[in-house]
């Protein structure tokens, strides 16, 4: 007898879910409350561990025909002067691998070309959270930090919180001389590959939650830092330029699992994007979720093998990001540039 499945959320998290839910021989539906699966976004660093993830949901090849390898990048300060390294080196070398780079539309369509059985609704609003647990084998909330899924059955105190950042991001034809981040008090500055031929630019910005900040005043923000910043700025259509204050999920959730409901990438664990692991850490829930339901029929067994297998790992990667993100917002430049020093790159 066929299992069935729903995925509420096609973001990451969810339509990987669904390539391995489909490939293990579910019935998979998902339901998605934008009008629209959202494909919107800059660009994806898929870190060695969840390329792997996603040659376990039989998309590696694809994978590295849409993406550019991320080898090398320097930490500077706003007249240029190099600090540090970004630890990609040292990633590969431990790996055999580089951190690879690619647009978060490509990563979407490629998950998405994995699921054609899948049923993928969109403009759904969920009313009814306890009539899906009865209609289904099991319910996989994929649906973003602000999960209705968490909200509906999962108790714990964890909250939507602001952790003291706005982000702003966009694509750009300037190519850099060197790739990486430029640290000033309260605000960085990066530039990454993106693509064959395109380039990725992001900015944070340690604000107050209720800023009205507008792009003139991030362009003089970073007016007279090292180039080619302000010529990314000033060439940039503000009107294409993505702009989000940043949450985190806190505190911790004492269980990612309960009876036949499972949650998966920001509805389990929003992160700040300090180490670029979002999306990773969701390919990664996706592929323990899958294997576990493979090798256990017994549902809440199987949901409780993969709460076992990645709530620690993946709690781990929040405090470490969240750690991240106030040493970046930290006004005390030179005591952070000392600390970076001395961190393995």
């Amino acid at each position: 007898m066929t299992r069935t499945a729903v995925v509420i959320g096609a973001g990451i998290g969810g339509l990987a879910t669904s390539v391995g839910l489909v490939r293990g021989g579910w019935d998979v539906t998902v339901l998605e409350r934008w009008p629209d699966v959202v494909t919107t976004g800059t660009a994806l660093g898929i870190h060695p561990s969840a390329q792997d993830a996603l040659r376990a949901l039989g998309l590696g090849d694809d994978l590295h025909a849409r993406t550019v390898p991320y080898r090398s990048a320097t930490v500077r300060r706003p007249d240029g002067r190099r600090v540090s390294r970004l630890p990609l080196e040292r990633i590969e070398r431990r790996h055999g691998e580089p951190v690879r780079m690619l647009s978060r539309g490509a990563l979407m369509e490629l998950l998405r070309s994995a699921i054609p059985t899948a049923r993928v609704s969109t403009g759904v609003t969920i009313t009814d959270p306890s009539q899906l647990r009865r209609d289904y084998d099991l319910v996989v909330g994929a649906d973003g930090i602000r999960s209705t899924v968490r909200g509906a059955f999962f108790d714990d105190v964890a909250r939507v919180r602001y952790a003291g950042v706005v982000a702003w991001r966009g694509v750009t034809d300037v190519r850099p001389p060197e790739y990486g981040e430029t640290w000033g008090p309260g605000q960085i500055f990066g530039i990454t590959p993106q693509g064959p031929g395109t380039t990725n630019w992001y900015a944070a910005v340690a604000t107050a939650p209720t800023s009205t900040e507008s792009f003139a005043d991030l362009r003089a923000r970073f007016r007279g830092w090292h180039a080619p910043i302000p010529r990314i700025l000033a060439e940039a259509d503000a009107d294409e330029v993505l702009c989000h204050p940043i949450h985190e999920l806190a505190p911790h959730l004492s269980s990612f699992v309960v009876g036949n409901v499972a949650l998966v990438g920001d509805a389990a664990h929003a992160m700040t994007p300090s180490l670029g692991q979002g999306a990773c850490q969701a390919l990664l829930d996706s592929v323990a979720l899958t294997r576990a339901l493979a090798r256990e029929d017994h549902v809440p067994r199987a949901l409780a093998r993969y709460d076992a297998r990645r709530r620690g790992p993946a709690q781990r990667v929040v405090t470490s990001s969240r750690w991240m993100t106030r040493l970046a917002g930290t006004r005390h430049a030179a005591a952070r540039d000392a600390l970076l020093r001395v961190l393995p790159g």
